[in-house]
This record gives C-alpha cells, structure tokens and sequence, in this order.
C-alpha cells in the first residue's frame, strides 16, 4: 500500500512540477522577447545621447523610461571596458562624489564584439531576472554597452509559487497519511510479527525461555497462543534432557583428559579447539594459553618441519590421514608417533577439522632397542661354549683313539665345564626374564639370618679352596623383615659368589646386617608403611671397580672381567640382584676403591608387629645409588 501511494504521489508530483516547469519555461521565453525589445528601443534613443556625452540628458531619459515602466529592475551603461558611468537606481557620481570608487560591469565573454543584444537569465529572491546587453553603436563607433535588467512578470510568478505550494502540500499530505497508516500497520500486525519473528531466531539459538506477550485475538492470537505453547514444550523437553546431555559431555570430556595419548583437535585453519593434558606435558604446553591458536605455532621445531605440509594438504581436502615417528629434543628428548586424521561433516564431503594423536614411544624405542641388543649379546654369549663343546667333542670322535687318556679327559672336563657354563647362562637369562616380567611376588616376615647363614654354608668350601675368609658380622636380636626368602637368597648367592671370584687369596668376604638407628636424607625409601630397615652389606677386598664400570655394572652382560681379561661369567648376577631388589622396593648401592674392595648394600622393611604380608607393588622404580 505504501509502494503504491509513493507511486501515485509521484506521478501527480511529477505532472504538477512539469506543468509549473512549462509555464515557467514560456514566461521566461516571453520575458527574454520582451527585455530583448525594450532593450533595442531604449538603445535606439540613448545612442545619440551617448554619443553627444549629454549625460545629463541621457540621465532625465532614463529616469523617465525607468519610472513609467515598471517591469525595468536597473538600467546600467558602461564604456567599451566596462566602466559604468551611469546606471538606475545606481548613479556613479554619487559614489564618486562620496567614496571616489569606480564601479565595473561584468560584461558576457559570449558577447564579444557583436552588436547583437545579448540575453540570459539569473535568480534573485524575488524570481528569475531577465538581464540583456544591448551594444551602443553609431556608425562605424562603439560607443559602449547598456545593460537592462528586466523583473519576471509578477504573475507567472504568483501562479508557479501557487501550484508549487499546493504541489508540496499535497505531496505532504500523502505521506503523512502513509506514515500514519504505516504506524497503524506496526502496531496491529507487523508488532507482532516481528515479535514472532525474534521468539523465532531466539528459539533457534536454543532460549526456550522466550515467549510472546501480545493482546490480540482472530488468527493472530492463535498464532502467537501456538507459538508459546511450543517454546513451553521445547523448554519442558530441554530440562528433561539437559542433565543426560550434560553426563555425556562430562563422560566425553573425562575420557579425552584421561587416555593415555595426546590428543589435539584442530579447525580448517590450524587453530586448536581442544588439547588434552597429555599432549600438553608431551609439548610442554603447561602454561600456555593454547585454544584459538595455530597449533604450527606451538609446536617444536622438528614436528613444524614434518607436519606443516601435511596438515594444510588435509586442511583442503587433498590428505586423509597421516603417521609420523620424530623425535624431539624439547621440552625433553623423547620420540613420539603422531596420527592425524581428517574431520568430516555429516554427509563426509567437506572437512570440518583436523584430529591429531600423539603417542610417547620413547620407552617403546628403547624397549625394542634393548631387546635387540639382549638378543645379539646372549647369541653371542650362547655361541661361544656351544662352539667349545662342539670343538672338544668333534676332536674326541675324529681323534679319540690317537689322544692319550689324560687328554681325553681335559677335553671332557673341558666340554663339562662348558655345559656348565652354559647352563648357568641360560639359568641366569629365564631368571632375569621372570624378574622383568610382571609377575607378582609376596612378602613375608622372615628372619634374615637364614638366607645369610644358609649362603655361607653353600660357599663356605670355596671360600676355604681359594684361601678366603668368609664370615658374617649380623646384629642380634634383628627383627623379622619384609621379603621374599627364595629371592634374597639368589640375591646373597650372586653376590657372595661374586666377591668370591674377585677376591684373591688371604682377603675377605663379610657379610653384616644391623638395625639402622636412623636415617639419613641420602637413604631414600617409597616402602608404604615402612618406619624402620635393617641394613645388609656384602663387603669384600677384591679387586674393586673403576669409576668408568660403576654405572654399568648393573648392566645386562657387563662383566668386569672383561676389562680384567682373568674370569669368567655370565654378565646377569648383578642385573637380577638389581631386579630382585627392586621387587623388594628398596636400592641397591655400591661402594668400592680399586685395590682395595667394594661393599654391595640394600636396606630392607622391618616387618612390624601390625605388618601383614603382601604383594610387591608393581610401579615402583627404584634408582640405582652408585658411591665412589
């Protein structure tokens, strides 16, 4: 309705305009006809005068045909330069009488030299005013120009500003009758609409909460009545649903927090929209402010290098997946497996983001590398008395009859020794394997002067073979400790047997155990429960360690010896008396000056009187204490 009073107002406007607009255009026609005429006649009676300088004549002229005509607004004449030497109602000899100020008259480049009149039209306050130029001339002389200006016939005038007021206030009128019926629209439909409009996109947006309060009735109040009965729905369905959706979310959330692997989310424009802790402590992201971020940022340098083209390949759609071993040196040197994936929408057309995994295989890495280095010492340990006996006994079956009966029996001895040697080596490998393995041990209380007494016994004819005194210095009255007896017991066979093998005639081999009085802050112990440790030492004056083999000592296959180039081994002893101390959840320590001897020791848990057995826990990590 509105469009189309713009129209109609526009179109009647606009003929109304065009009808002033032609009557104005005719009377400007006739007033230019007219100026143009007066002009010639009055230059046809002033010429002479001019010409004469009879200015006093041409002044009482003037004002005759000034005051008798009363459409002429002024009557200027000015020299060939354009100084004005006479003018109505202007007279030049008043100013220069007064002022002693010439005045100029502006004359139309368009004139020129022509001695035709020339018209043009300017505006003034009270109309359009008609201005000609009528060149004096008398013969072959130029005597000047006059001006005349002519007033616009009054009642053209009075006839257009009429028809334009009128125009005007009808034009007004319309619009004040649009504008209020406009305003009449807004407050009894589109009020109401555009309130339905808003509960609507607020609907949308998830406020079920919204409602619209409008007096109406007919089908507009039954629209807005239906309107709020569905937003009280929706909002009774919201509050019914609400909590489940947020335990699911909270499920969700938790679950990302809590797996073992890093996971990072990211949007089309490498921006993180979620990491969760883990990948934070891998990145060292702890104190970074990481969500709207570009990820490519944030990363070390060694991952930026390797992922930046695949992310921004998947980003576009060109890459689905990816999996990438780095290894980095920041915030610490680990090697880390990084699986990216792209997100989809819906319909799995376009990517929505980019899911990234991150996996610590460090320990893995040095798993595998330590299973390979295991497997290639103990072929190389197994190859060597397999390939003894095989030499001894092929010279017995190719050469039996030609070796006397005491070679005979040195290779036999030989080969025995070497089954021995290769028995205590394979012994020693499924130890160590069990140990390592996760196998769950019990502790007991137990008294710890049987497995010392009973290690004696049993290398107390080798300590007499070789010379050695062996004994054992153990407090009394020892209260029981914590332990598995079967595991101490190898642990004081492997290093009694040890000391033993590196002690040379007239040393010795003591074994102590005392209460500790108290603790000092070197000796760290994680055993829950535990207030006091009997201390047990295995000292010798053997041979000792260098400085170099102490931190390597423990080591699978390292053996001293080899450096010594004197005895024989296996290279296990000290890596099971390792693992079976730690089972324990305590450290071995080791002191011991070359040329002089060493000292093996380990602190033990008292059992006390409430102390129940039980199982050794399986996350401890114990560190070796290695003492020069």
């Amino acid at each position: 309705m509105a469009a189309a009073t713009l129209v109609v107002s526009l179109i009647v406007s606009g003929l109304t305009f065009w009808a002033t607009n032609t009557i104005q255009q005719d009377a400007r026609l006739n007033d230019t006809r007219f100026g143009r005429d007066l002009g010639l006649l009055l230059a046809a009676n002033v010429t002479q005068l001019i010409a004469e300088d009879n200015k006093t004549e041409l002044a009482r002229f003037s004002s005759q045909f000034y005051s008798r005509t009363s459409s002429v607004r002024y009557i200027l004449y000015a020299d060939e330069e354009g100084r004005i030497f006479f003018g109505i109602p202007y007279s030049e000899s008043t100013v220069q009488n007064s002022l002693q100020i010439q005045r100029r008259i502006q004359l139309p480049e368009e004139m020129g030299r022509s001695q035709q009149p020339f018209v043009r039209q300017h505006n003034t306050p009270n109309g359009q005013v008609t201005d000609v130029f009528v060149p004096l001339v008398q013969g072959d002389r130029h005597l000047g120009v006059m001006a005349i200006g002519i007033n616009p016939n009054p009642t053209v005038v009075t006839s257009s500003g009429l028809t334009r007021d009128v125009t005007i206030a009808v034009f007004v009128s319309i619009w004040v009758m649009v504008i209020l019926g406009a305003v009449f629209n807004a407050l009894t439909i589109t009020r109401p609409i555009k309130e339905l409009l808003v509960g609507v996109k607020n609907i949308a947006s998830g406020n079920f909460r919204q409602r619209v309060d409008l007096p109406f009735g007919g089908e507009l109040g039954e629209l807005i009545e239906s309107f709020n009965e569905m937003a009280e729905r929706l909002e009774r369905y919201e509050e019914q649903n609400i909590e489940e959706l947020t335990a699911e979310k909270a499920k969700l959330e938790t679950l990302v927090s809590t797996i073992a692997d890093g996971a990072v989310l990211l949007d089309n424009e490498m921006n993180v929209v979620l990491v969760n802790p883990t990948a934070r402590r891998i990145f060292g992201w702890d104190d970074h402010t990481l969500i709207g971020t570009n990820v490519l940022h944030a990363f070390p340098a060694a991952i930026q290098v390797e992922l930046t083209r695949p992310l921004y390949q998947m980003a576009k759609g060109e890459r689905d997946s990816g999996e990438f071993r780095i290894s980095i040196s920041e915030p610490t040197p680990r090697m880390i497996r990084i699986l990216v994936t792209t997100v989809l929408d819906r319909e799995r057309e376009n990517v929505k983001g980019i899911a990234i995994t991150v996996q610590d295989i460090t320990r893995e890495v040095e798993l595998n590398e330590a299973k390979s280095q295991f497997i290639s010492n103990i072929s190389h340990e197994l190859r060597t008395p397999l390939f003894n006996i095989k030499s001894f006994i092929e010279t017995l079956h190719e050469y039996g009859d030609d070796l006397s009966d005491r070679e005979r029996r040195e290779f036999l001895e030989t080969a025995n020794h070497e089954t021995d040697r290769l028995t205590r080596l394979v012994n020693d490998v499924l130890d160590l394997s069990r140990l390592e393995s996760c196998r769950i041990y019990r502790l007991e209380p137990l008294d710890i002067l049987q497995p010392i007494e009973q290690t004696l016994r049993t290398y107390q004819l080798n300590a007499k073979d070789k010379e050695i005194e062996l004994k054992q210095e153990v407090e009394e009255g020892l209260p029981s400790v914590l332990g598995h007896y079967d595991l101490l017991l190898q642990v004081f066979a492997n290093l009694v047997g040890n000391a033993l093998k590196f002690t040379e005639a007239g040393g010795k081999v003591i074994v102590r155990a005392y209460l500790l009085s108290s603790m000092t802050p070197e000796d760290s112990h994680t055993m829950e429960g535990a207030t006091r440790y009997v201390r047990v030492e295995i000292a010798d004056t053997g041979i000792g360690i260098g400085e170099e083999d102490r931190e390597a000592i423990f080591d699978r296959f390292f053996r001293v010896e080899n450096r010594v180039h004197t005895l024989e081994g296996t290279g296990l002893g000290l890596s099971i008396v390792r693992n079976i101390i730690d089972k324990h959840h305590t450290n071995v320590n080791l002191v011991s000056e070359v040329g002089v001897g060493t000292t093996f020791w380990f602190d033990l848990a008292v059992a006390e009187a409430s102390s129940k057995p039980g199982s050794i826990p399986m996350d401890a990590t114990p560190k070796l204490t290695v003492e020069g």
